[in-house]
């Protein structure tokens, strides 16, 4: 089982920046890929960014292309989003998510609220 533990949402106005960070936890941990979704009020959950883990990929979603960056630190089984620009459509409820060979976890998700 792996558990994820996300950290660092809050309120931050339009044009500003937040940095959230996920750990992963659990008995022989052996990760492909770990990523953040969003999920607005009354949408559904989107992929945001994706961190494959072996080749060192990354992906992102076009609506956050050139203002989020994700990056993970390996030692610590973290990766974190940075948001830059943000926008008031990147309201949301992050969620961090990884997969191994087992399956896919997710974790309890933090708010991001974009608004002046």
């Amino acid at each position: 089982q792996v558990h994820l533990v996300e950290s660092g949402g809050g309120l931050v106005q339009p044009g500003g920046s937040l940095r959230l960070s996920c750990e992963a936890s659990g008995r022989d941990l052996s990760l492909n890929a770990m990523g953040w979704h969003r999920q607005a009020p009354g949408k559904q959950r989107e992929a945001v960014a994706v961190y494959i883990i072996g080749a060192g990929l990354t992906s992102y979603a076009d609506s956050v292309k050139g203002r989020f960056a994700i990056s993970r630190d390996n030692a610590k089984n973290t990766v974190f989003l940075e948001m830059n620009s943000l926008k008031a459509e990147d309201t949301a409820v992050y969620y961090c998510s990884a997969t191994d060979s087992r399956g896919a976890y997710w974790g309890q998700g933090t708010q991001v609220t974009v608004s002046s």
